[in-house]
């Protein structure tokens, strides 16, 4: 479910986020309404396992919006006994604020926006939150929700190795079961890639980021968290269940501006799309129920390909009896042979009891190996 506000638009964001002056709070409540009840009419009484209301800036919603959206999805859907439900939020005092109302809707899962705590590279984030009122946002998120994750991005300008273990061994201790830990990249139609082109600063690269990213498994092992997908780290059982549905590469409906999904219908996977400009999603929704503007069959090529840019991220891999269900194809069809037996040798992937993993050694290199392997 996406909301596309924010406050601010944050440098280093690629997200379909828009800042208004006015939010017609109103009108979006009623368009996510009837673009859910929509999606329910074709998709029939499916198995809900998550919610995820993500952004842009959802704690920006009502929670009488969110209470009302969660309502008509266990009225649409067959709710699962442990639905889990996440919320997307940032620690500014006027969102902190709504936090019991959250929970009080049925939220179980928040997920705060931190991205760092330290005071000069909050301000560099573009962020509208200091550290002190991120630390007052996770005490108060500890005490009304079961559960709670935080994100951080780390190899920031000028980090050094020793800063960034000193910033993260503070966040452990305040986390409670889950942390997402970004590298900062530079992401095209940026603020921060246009002054990364003039040269305004520069980002660990090579072997400096290698040693951030070691460094960052290293020392969230030493908390009890194990990083179950590339960016992100659990204690056992507390991985996010909505986020596994795509990495495990499963059916999810997206609802809202900008929003994706993958959709079984009549058995066909559709990758459906919804129009980015938030008024003009909503007028769509309001003429003719739905905001979409693409559903496009996947190819078994395509499935393949998918299935294998998401699953490698995961330390669990991929099952490959699944994977041939999934997506129509064997694994051969879908890499290419010479890079594959190199990986192997080179100890980057390993394929045991039908399951293919992406390695240590591999995952450091992912994005580089997956851009080679993968046709």
């Amino acid at each position: 479910m996406h909301w596309p506000f924010c406050l601010a638009k944050c440098p280093y964001c690629d997200f379909n986020s828009h800042v208004r002056d006015v939010i017609p709070h109103e009108r979006f409540t009623a368009a996510l309404r009837q673009e859910l009840a929509h999606d329910a009419a074709r998709t029939g009484r499916r198995s809900l396992r998550s919610i995820f209301f993500g952004g842009g800036t959802p704690s920006l919603m009502r929670p009488e919006t969110v209470a009302l959206i969660i309502q008509d999805a266990l009225h649409h859907f067959d709710a699962a006994p442990d639905l889990e439900i996440t919320l997307e939020a940032n620690p500014t005092s006027v969102e902190r604020e709504k936090l019991a109302g959250f929970a009080q809707a049925g939220v179980n899962r928040i997920s705060l926006g931190i991205q760092s705590l330290n005071e000069d590279s909050l301000r560099f984030l573009g962020r509208e939150h200091s550290a002190g009122q991120a630390v007052q946002a996770l005490e108060t998120a500890r005490t009304l929700f079961p559960r709670l994750s935080f994100d951080l991005i780390y190899a920031r300008p000028g980090q050094s190795l020793s800063a960034w273990e000193t910033e993260l061994r503070e966040a452990l201790a305040l986390a409670s079961d889950h942390l997402s830990l970004y590298q900062l990249t530079i992401e095209q139609g940026t603020k921060f890639e246009a002054l990364y082109r003039q040269g305004r600063f520069t980002l660990p690269e090579g072997d400096e980021a290698a040693r951030l990213y070691e460094k960052t498994a290293e020392i969230a092992g030493l908390f009890g968290m194990r990083d179950y997908e590339i960016s992100n780290y659990a204690r056992p059982g507390a991985e996010s269940r909505h986020n596994l549905t795509y990495w495990r590469y499963q059916d999810y409906i997206g609802i809202g501006p900008g929003a994706h999904g993958r959709l079984t219908l009549d058995d066909t996977l559709l990758a459906t799309r919804r129009h980015r400009a938030p008024e003009i999603w909503a007028d769509r929704v309001e003429q003719r129920g739905s905001g979409s503007t693409e559903e496009t069959p996947l190819s078994s090529e395509e499935r393949g390909r998918e299935a294998l840019l998401m699953g490698l991220r995961l330390r669990e891999g991929i099952d490959l009896d699944w994977f041939a269900t999934r997506t129509g194809r064997q694994l051969a069809e879908c890499v290419d042979p010479t890079i594959f037996e190199a990986a192997q040798e080179e100890n980057y992937l390993s394929l045991q009891d039908n399951r293919l993993i992406a390695t240590d050694e591999g995952r450091v290199r992912l994005e580089a190996l997956l851009g080679a392997l993968v046709l």
